[in-house]
Formats: structure tokens, sequence, C-alpha cells
């Protein structure tokens, strides 16, 4: 199945595309949305390569991918639900990382969360994952708190497998790894009561 245009409260969330490519470099400019990432703003030539990497990532699994995150006043940022990858992320069917990057003015508005729930959603019941996982560094603690927030609970903390020419700052604390599980999801949902319908006399 190709990707669905996925909608919340708030979101609506569309996959990505190459006319999103100006949005993104808007975003990965800001060297305080790239901190926990790279560090410091992308150049123009590093945004595009990350471009062709999100879109390639569509391809892998039918129905994952990225998608381009807007309110009614405009852009929000991008979020990913997208198959295992990388040497901390073993390659297991039925399993998916997710991940989120917010524009700064868009932050502390409960958006990140409000997407993440809605991917978790798409995942467990249109695509039938078993399970959902996000990581970050250990201390990107408002990522965590986004994490906690859709519903992920801690799972472990590590030092990245990767390596890297130009650590960014506060790597050499480690990583952490969040997820959810469908079990979980499925009796979570079933434990939320439905809105109940007014009677006559209410």
């Amino acid at each position: 199945m190709t990707q669905p245009t996925l909608r919340t409260r708030r979101l609506t969330l569309v996959p990505l595309t190459d006319e999103h490519l100006e949005l993104e470099t808007e975003l990965d400019s800001d060297p305080e949305v790239m901190r926990y990432l790279t560090g410091r703003a992308l150049t123009r030539a590093e945004v595009e390569r990350a471009h062709h990497r999100r879109r390639a990532a569509a391809h892998k699994v039918s129905g994952l991918g990225f998608w381009v995150g807007f309110a009614e006043d405009g852009f929000v940022g991008w979020w990913i639900l997208q198959p295992p990858h990388g040497p901390d992320q073993p390659d297991i069917a039925g399993e998916a990382d997710l991940g989120y990057r917010l524009l700064r003015r868009r932050w502390r508005c409960g958006y990140a969360s409000e997407g993440a729930k809605e991917l978790i959603r798409y995942g467990f019941t249109d695509l039938g994952l078993n399970r959902i996982f996000a990581q970050t560094m250990a201390v990107n603690t408002a990522s965590r708190a986004t994490m906690a927030a859709a519903g992920l609970s801690f799972v472990r903390a590590f030092i990245s497998a990767g390596t890297y020419d130009d650590p960014v700052p506060g790597a050499e604390q480690g990583e952490v790894e969040y997820d959810i599980t469908r079990a979980t999801w499925q009796q979570r949902h079933d434990a939320t009561p439905s809105p109940q319908t007014p009677s006559l006399t209410d």
C-alpha cells in the first residue's frame, strides 16, 4: 500500500514529495533543531542528500515513510515511520522506527506527540506492525518527553555502534530507546472509554 494522508485534530500529515524540499531546508538550517542530530545546521547540499534518503525510505516497506505535517497556519515539521536501519536497529519484520522533527517555533505546542500518536495508530491498525520504537540521545530530554507523551516506554540505554567524524556534544552519555507493542497499544485503546451519547434528559 502507498502512504496515505493522515489527519489528527490539528494536523494534516501528507507523504513527503519533492515539492517539500524547501520546507526541509528551512527546518534543517536551524542549528537548534539539529542540536542533538548533527550539532549544527545542514548545508543545502546536505539537505538535498537527506531528502533523497527520506524519499527512498518510502520504497523499502509498503506504507512506511516520511510525512510532512501542516496545521491551519502552515508547516509544522515532519514525522517518520520507517523500517529499522543502522547498526543499533536490527532489521526485524513487523517493527518500525518512529521519529519527528519540528520547527523551533512549533515546539512545546503538543504537535510532536500528536503526530506521533497518529503514526502509532496507523502502524498498528493499518499496517499490522508488532512493535514501534524510537531512539534519541540520552541528553535530549525534550524528545524523550515526547516519546513518553506518545505512549512509548523506556527500553534501554546504550552506546551507539555507529562512528562519527564529529561527535555531537552529549553523545558520550549514550542513547536511549523507547517502544510500544501492538498488544500494549491495543490494551490501552480498549481500556479508553468511548464518548457517551447524551440522553434526552442531559
